[in-house]
């Protein structure tokens, strides 16, 4: 029952107090969270993959559906297939580029998949019956939105644990899913590679190498 006076699925909480110390600690957070390539190969503490995913889970989803699925890539065999095909795959990417792109390319370290410890695959689950659909109706791909969320918010529950997070695209879905062996009707959404990483700076990789600069926010907002 709902406490006297209030209505039904009203309750007062004593939710905690975000004072400015820890709102400036967090900006700090956000602007050290970086897309890491290189790794060092020291193993995570033991339970701290399991943790940080907890609070993966503790991520908004469409529907309350939670669709994230994750797979631990543990055999190596797979891991050495995995890493043949994001080899394959970025040949073809570079073959794309010319002159001094090319050569900017070329220098790009795009995946740490030959030195992160941990390597975890998220997928989405398109037909989970969690949520009961709910809010989905017009535009289905929020359930893959919604894993989307869950990898951002692994991201910082790992950087706060100075665990380094790199996010690989360059692999075909349906080779990875091949690979893995997971159920065909789940959605790939990213190859994640966590280890500690060998540097750290709060400036994009991409941008210290001369790939291209950030833009300003205000290009990218609009008013109507």
């Amino acid at each position: 029952m709902a406490p006297t006076g209030q209505r039904p699925g009203r309750y007062r909480t004593h939710s905690p107090h975000f004072d400015a110390a820890f709102r400036r600690r967090l900006e700090t957070l956000f602007r050290w969270r970086r897309d890491v390539r290189r790794f060092r190969a020291d193993p995570l503490p033991s339970g701290l993959v399991e943790r940080l995913l907890a609070q993966a889970d503790a991520a908004p989803s469409v529907g309350n559906s939670q669709p994230w699925r994750f797979v631990v890539v543990e055999d190596e065999g797979r891991r050495r297939a995995a890493r043949a095909h994001f080899a394959a795959v970025n040949e073809r990417a570079l073959a794309g580029y010319r002159g001094e792109r090319a050569r900017l390319y070329a220098s790009l370290k795009l995946e740490g998949m030959d030195r992160a410890p941990v390597q975890l695959v998220a997928f989405c689950d398109p037909d989970t019956d969690q949520g009961h659909g709910l809010g989905r109706l017009t535009m289905p791909q929020t359930l893959e939105w919604s894993v989307v969320l869950a990898i951002a918010q692994l991201w910082l529950a790992a950087r706060a644990h100075g665990v380094g997070l790199g996010w690989v695209s360059l692999l075909e879905p349906a080779v990875v899913a091949e690979i893995l062996a997971v159920p065909q009707r789940w959605r790939f959404i990213g190859w994640l590679c966590l280890g500690y990483p060998e540097e750290e700076s709060p400036e994009p990789e991409l941008e210290r190498l001369g790939w291209q600069r950030r833009t300003p926010l205000g290009e990218r907002i609009f008013h109507r």
